[in-house]
């Protein structure tokens, strides 16, 4: 399975026809929040219509800048991710939106206990290899570092991967910490922020093992 992964867009399409080809190749089209820019419905119907009319197969979650009503949007689409687990082919899918508070007020946010709540929820409904499309990073990973260094990411779903145990987790958020890691045998992947022209391309073959082509500047 070939799977074209994009995070933190923030309402940009600028770089969708330099990614055209590779979007339309893969089997399956993962974004992992901040559709939007504080953006609700019109703007994420803006975004996922220019990338579904490249690839039909699209699956998401929303991110702390997206407004509730971009969540509301995926799920009458039926591309939700966050708390419904979607089998394609061999692997599931499970989704987490949202982060943690941060610094910034953003309207998509949730407490620790919150997200442990909604992964307890992913983890009653697991079948077969999974990839976890989460917007917040684990903690302590090359995925949640901000420049001054300070880890920033979710325990909860640091916990999540060390008792499921995913082959891949999926991720964005902290914009900086472009990364590329392991934790508890997950692949960790931060590819960065789509609206800087980041994105990245995962091959998942049929024996578990991955292939991670990272792009951009």
């Amino acid at each position: 399975m070939t799977i074209f992964n994009m995070t933190d867009l923030h309402g940009s399409l600028t770089y969708l026809g330099i990614a055209r080809s590779e979007i339309a190749a893969a089997d399956l089209v993962l974004i992992t929040g901040d559709i939007t820019n504080f953006g609700g419905r019109r703007e994420a119907k803006a975004v996922i219509e220019a990338i579904a009319d490249l690839n039909s197969n699209v699956l998401a979650v929303s991110g702390n800048c997206d407004r509730p009503e971009v969540e509301e949007y995926l799920r009458e689409l039926g591309i939700a991710l966050d708390g419904t687990p979607r089998r394609v082919g061999v692997i599931t899918f499970a989704g987490l939106s949202g982060s943690l508070p941060g610094p910034i007020g953003t309207p998509n946010t949730f407490s620790e206990e919150e997200l442990t709540a909604s992964l307890e929820r992913i983890e009653t409904d697991l079948k077969g290899p999974l990839v976890l499309v989460s917007h917040q990073p684990p903690f302590d990973t090359s995925a949640d570092r901000v420049l001054s260094g300070r880890h920033v990411g979710s325990r909860a779903v640091r916990l999540f991967i060390e008792s499921a145990r995913p082959l891949l987790c999926l991720t964005g958020h902290i914009h900086e910490s472009v990364g590329d890691g392991m934790l508890a045998g997950c692949r960790v992947i931060n590819p960065g922020p789509f609206g800087q022209g980041r994105y990245a391309v995962v091959e998942i073959e049929s024996d578990g093992s991955l292939e991670v082509r990272m792009r951009g500047a």
